[in-house]
């Protein structure tokens, strides 16, 4: 009885432990955004320069992504994970020390290869702990550290950056993550994969399959396909507002530094985190009698998501964005919390890591060409430069559509197969 005990509160103290890793995940990766500004004065960064440096980040971390899925099928997950934060703290660290364009790009690159481990690893782990009862409550709160994270990246590189310099940003989050690599390497266990699934413990095997076979056969699942093609989209819409929601109000707005780092992604990203966890909930509840729960709660938050990403672009007052912003990270938390509890109804217990990290390389991969496409568009489009931005915001929406409607395929893809 009190090794049943002990197993139940593992199961939140794991998640409470990984919730914190990606907090600093998420801090670590948003904290160059707020400061592109002084990026752009220090060194005369042009707007599809800043494009290039937030992208860099995303290509690796998608081209990286099934690589490291694939391991965290195959070898133990914690090494994964105290190594990947380890390699990106580091990295973290060194960004303080960059003056060049191409410095900036080799350590953002750099710095995705270590969290390219994270979320396969992370998401397979915890759905160990974590079955149909709690998972995607457990998936969701988890998501919940993305937002929160993202504003402490955000505000506080600002805050130091206003105060000491925007190098210190860097340093100080860099050092927090050596701290992070200690705790992960002395307290969290592996945990036997598929536990979750079977009542009787019996280790499932890792996987035995190649690479290229797996992927394959991944893929070859519709359900599987569309959901990923859907983050693709849906992650394209939130790269953009991770990367040029700052600058969009330090330069339409006229807010200071620190007011547009924190106001840019707090109003989005705390409703996000209050709606997350909450959709994951109502999804686990739903999915005891509805097969595809956790996709139908992703379709509307997409939906009516939509509407809201065209409300920011063409807010005219401080007070409308607001609105429209807080709005947006509502229905983004409602989409984001079954991202991976979605996906991992259609796979077995050992191809988890390895299906989260597929759909982080086509999410991801997607997702990079999003602000990339803003900065462009921002410095060679018509009207003026903020004319542009807001336009080119406001038709994003439409993608968080596209993603709407394969969530719809993949939910009557797998409601034709039972």
């Amino acid at each position: 009885m009190k090794e049943l005990e002990f197993e139940s509160r593992e199961k939140w103290l794991v998640l409470g432990m990984l919730w914190l890793v990606c907090f600093l995940n998420y801090a670590d990766r948003q904290a160059i955004s707020s400061i592109f500004p002084l990026l752009e004065k220090d060194f005369g960064f042009s707007k599809s320069e800043l494009g290039l440096i937030g992208s860099a980040f995303m290509v690796i971390y998608a081209l990286a992504s099934p690589v490291a899925g694939y391991a965290g099928d195959c070898v133990s997950r914690k090494g994964l994970l105290v190594g990947g934060c380890l390699l990106w703290s580091l990295m973290t660290g060194v960004t303080g020390f960059c003056g060049l364009l191409w410095q900036f790009v080799t350590t953002r690159s750099l710095m995705a290869l270590g969290e390219s481990v994270y979320f396969p690893s992370a998401t397979s782990l915890l759905s160990d702990y974590h079955g149909q009862k709690t998972r995607s409550t457990a998936l969701s709160f988890h998501q919940s550290a993305v937002y929160l994270g993202t504003i402490a990246g955000g505000s506080l590189a600002a805050l130091l950056a206003a105060h000491f310099g925007w190098r210190w940003a860097f340093y100080g989050f860099g050092l927090f993550g050596m701290v992070v690599v200690l705790m992960l390497g002395k307290w969290l266990r592996e945990p036997i994969r598929g536990r979750a699934e079977v009542s009787k413990v019996a280790e499932e095997p890792v996987l035995t399959i190649g690479f290229k076979e797996l992927f394959c056969a991944l893929l070859e699942q519709p359900g599987v396909l569309f959901l990923m093609l859907a983050f693709a989209f849906a992650n394209g819409v939130a790269s953009i507002f991770l990367i040029w929601a700052p600058t969009f109000l330090f330069q339409k707005f006229h807010l200071s530094l620190v007011a547009a780092g924190f106001s840019a992604v707090a109003a989005i990203q705390l409703a996000s985190a209050l709606s997350a966890p909450l959709s994951g909930i109502l999804a686990d509840g739903l999915s005891v009698s509805i097969k595809g729960a956790r996709m139908l709660v992703q379709l509307g938050g997409l939906v009516l998501g939509s509407i809201c990403v065209a409300g920011v672009g063409h807010a005219s007052t401080m007070a409308l964005l607001v609105v429209a912003m807080i709005c947006f990270g509502l229905c983004k938390g409602v989409y984001d919390g079954g991202i991976f509890a979605s996906v991992f109804d259609l796979v077995s217990p050992r191809e988890r890591s390895s299906a989260a990290g597929l759909m982080n390389m086509i999410g991801w991969g997607g997702g990079s060409l999003g602000p990339l496409a803003i900065g462009f568009y921002s410095t060679y489009g018509h009207g003026t430069q903020m004319e542009r931005m807001s336009g080119a915001i406001a038709w994003s929406g439409a993608a968080y559509l596209v993603a709407a409607g394969l969530i719809l395929a993949a939910f009557r893809s797998q409601r034709k197969v039972s």
